[in-house]
This record gives C-alpha cells, sequence and structure tokens, in this order.
C-alpha cells in the first residue's frame, strides 16, 4: 500500500530502535545511524533516577548537529519518560514529584527540539478508582502542557500488569477526552503489551478487528507512534516481556501487516526487542517487508 491515509499520515516509516544515549544525548543519533534506523528512541536523562543535570547548551547543539547530520528527522524521534512517574499516583506528594518530574522531561524534550515524549499513563495501586486514576493521568498530562510548548504527550498503552491503567483503548480515549489541548495528546501502541491485554494481532482476522476498535475508540488521527515488539507470553496474559520480532506468540506476519499499511505511515516504529545486537537484521526485514509485494 501506498500514498496517504486517511489520517492524513504519509506512507514514510521512520523504523528504527530505542538506542542509548550514554556519554550525552548526542551519541544516540549516531548510534541509530549505525544501525540503519530512520528514526529512534531514547532517554534524555538517567530512566532510574528522579533528578538529572540539566541539558548544557553544548549538549543540545550536539544532538541536533548528529540529528541533521544523521539525517533525522524531528518528526522520527520519541523519547521515553523516566520509569518511576506515575502520573495517577493516589497519594498526593507521590503524585507532585511524578508531576515535576513530567514537566522536566517535557521540557527537556522541548530544549532539544524534539516534538513528542512518550509515557506510561500511571497506576492506582489499588488506593483509587479506575475512574480518578485516569482523572489524575488526564490533569497532569494539562498541567505540563500548560508550561510548555511545541512537545505533544504521547501516551502508551501497557500490558495491564498490576494496577497499571492504560491497557484498554477505553482508558487512552478517557485520558484524552480530560485533556483541554488534545491537538498536543497522541498515543503510542505497543504490539507486546496489546496482545498481553488482550488484542489479538497474531492473526489476520484479530489484527483488524483490534485496529477497527483502536480506529473507533481512539482514532487512527491520534496514532503518534509505535513500539514494535513481539510477545514471550500468551495473548491475554497481563504480562509485559518482549521477544525479537517472529520469535514470540504474535509471530512475524502481524508486523508485515503493519509495514504494508498506510494506517502506520508517517510515524516512528520502534524495536523495544532484548536483543540490540540484532536491531539491524530486524530494522532491515522491516523495511524489506514494506516493499515486498
Amino acid at each position: 500500500m501506498s500514498g496517504t491515509s486517511g489520517s492524513g499520515k504519509t506512507d514514510v516509516r521512520y523504523i528504527g530502535a530505542h538506542v542509548s544515549a550514554a556519554g550525552g544525548v548526542g551519541n544516540a543519533p549516531l548510534r541509530a545511524y549505525e544501525i540503519g534506523a530512520t528514526g529512534f528512541a531514547l532517554f534524555t536523562k538517567n530512566q532510574r533516577q528522579w533528578s538529572a543535570p540539566a541539558l548544557k547548551p553544548e549538549e543540545i547543539e550536539t544532538f541536533k548537529t548528529n540529528c541533521k547530520k544523521c539525517g533525522f528527522s524531528m518528526d522520527a524521534i520519541i523519547p521515553h519518560d523516566s520509569y518511576l512517574i506515575n502520573l495517577g499516583h493516589p497519594e498526593t506528594d507521590k503524585l507532585e514529584k511524578s508531576r515535576a518530574a513530567f514537566l522536566d522531561e517535557m521540557q527537556r524534550s522541548e530544549q532539544l527540539g524534539i516534538r513528542m515524549l512518550n509515557f506510561h499513563p500511571g497506576s492506582h495501586l489499588k488506593k483509587i478508582s479506575e475512574e480518578e486514576c485516569l482523572s489524575r493521568i488526564a490533569e497532569s498530562v494539562n498541567l505540563a502542557l500548560s508550561k510548555t510548548k511545541g512537545v505533544t504527550a504521547v501516551i502508551e498503552n501497557t500490558a495491564g500488569q498490576g494496577s497499571n491503567m492504560g491497557w484498554k483503548f477505553e482508558h487512552l480515549a478517557e485520558i484524552i477526552d480530560q485533556v483541554e489541548d488534545r491537538a498536543r495528546v497522541g498515543v503510542c501502541i505497543d504490539t507486546a503489551h496489546a496482545f498481553a491485554a488482550g488484542y489479538d494481532i497474531s492473526t489476520e482476522s484479530g489484527f483488524m478487528d483490534t485496529f477497527e476498535a483502536f480506529d473507533r475508540i481512539v482514532g487512527f488521527g491520534k496514532l503518534r507512534a509505535m513500539h514494535l515488539n513481539d510477545s514471550k507470553k500468551e495473548c491475554g496474559s497481563r504480562v509485559d516481556r518482549h521477544a525479537r520480532l517472529g520469535e514470540g506468540f504474535i509471530g512475524w506476519k502481524a508486523f508485515e501487516r503493519i509495514m504494508q499499511d498506510d494506517r502506520f505511515g508517517g510515524i516512528p516504529l520502534i524495536l523495544e526487542t532484548p536483543d540490540p545486537e540484532g536491531w539491524a537484521e530486524e530494522i532491515l526485514a522491516l523495511k524489506d517487508a514494506e516493499q515486498a509485494d
């Protein structure tokens, strides 16, 4: 398939992986380029710490220079926020800490000229209702958007482990519905998370049903990125374990369908599979699938 999809996306695909920013964020585009990527994800700070030194002007300039040198559009880059952040936290002090950290992540993206930030929605920890948790997440997004410009907050679906929200498309839609600046909120679909949550994309009919449901409930116009991962666990397991493409319960055919479907054009398609040494091979296989008849 080619051309422009109904959501207005082009058929260009930014294929890459979540690469290391060790030694400075400016190294991330170089590492992505080395594996043949046309897009990439990164952490702009240590993802397992609450705070980090502010980005230095020279770091920002190096990042932008290396992106330009390697041919990466800012539309092809989607950083991920810290794993510590819980934007739906039931306890006020910890919620405020998460909100401050999330704002810092949004501001770092803004400084780097990146247009998106990917985040996991949050967890109720069995202390508040799902509805209250979703409202807290939306309000957290509202606060961050009100203090930044040009960066879209991109909600990632989850596998539904524990008390994590975001494993149903309805959760994503409810958060979006409560965000005031909806032009700056979008969705990233992780294939392994969707499968673990019960969306069986391993078969042709299941794939079509899943994304028809996504379009009806959320809308392809809100799809800003995808994480392409196979799953080590069965459909509906609610367990988040990634596998190399074609080596898990989803199987290669689903990823081939994604690469040949206009609805997934114009966005970063990011590997988070467990073997970084195999990313170049997986990226090449995805590119080949895109060109196959």
